[in-house]
């Protein structure tokens, strides 16, 4: 039967079966560099190999109880980021992943305007004012990670300073948003058709 190889990480582990999200945020202290390199080299993309490991760390902390103490934690962590990995490649060869990046303009989009026609000006303007509202929807916490990041441009570092909250619940945080909008984007879509 293999073990975590200490107690603090069951100890970790067992907090956040309860619910405890601190004791949560240890365990992606502990193991969230050596899933975000090997998502880096397999993806090539720092950016998708960060929202994946977000993701892989969101899905582990809402099967937490589904973790079976049989295997070591960091076997059972890094096949779920192989998952998230395997279904984002999949979507990605089909198309059907929406870049939530472009969502939320930044700053040069005055700049990017002043080069589009009449029309094209319009429907972008359209979109900004969209996202708007859709950023309203969320919870202030969420909404708050969204501007911090995309608008302002902060780092993960900065972030955490900014709000006094570990990286590790920055970029949870960031992932649920972007999940919820995501979510709400798609419904938006679906309405419309």
């Amino acid at each position: 039967m293999q073990k975590e190889t200490d107690n603090v990480g069951l100890q970790h582990i067992e907090q956040a079966r309860k619910g405890d999200a601190k004791a949560f945020n240890m365990l992606i202290g502990r193991y969230y560099e050596g899933i975000l390199l090997r998502l880096k080299q397999r993806l090539g993309n720092v950016a998708d190999a960060e929202d994946i490991a977000q993701q892989t760390f969101a899905k582990a902390f809402e099967n937490i109880n589904s973790y079976s103490d049989k295997y070591a934690f960091s076997t059972w962590i890094y096949s779920i980021a192989n998952n998230c990995c395997i279904d984002f490649m999949r979507k990605r060869r089909t198309g059907s992943t929406i870049p939530i990046d472009k969502l939320v303009e930044d700053e040069d989009f005055n700049t990017q305007n002043a080069q589009l026609n009449p029309e094209e000006n319009m429907i972008a303007e359209q979109n900004m004012v969209e996202a708007s509202l859709l950023l309203d929807k969320l919870k202030p916490q969420y909404r708050r990670i969204i501007e911090l990041r995309y608008l302002k441009e902060y780092a993960y570092e900065e972030i955490a300073a900014e709000l006094n909250i570990p990286i590790g619940t920055v970029k949870t945080h960031l992932f649920r948003a972007k999940e919820m909008l995501v979510k709400m984007i798609v419904k938006a879509q679906t309405a419309e058709s």
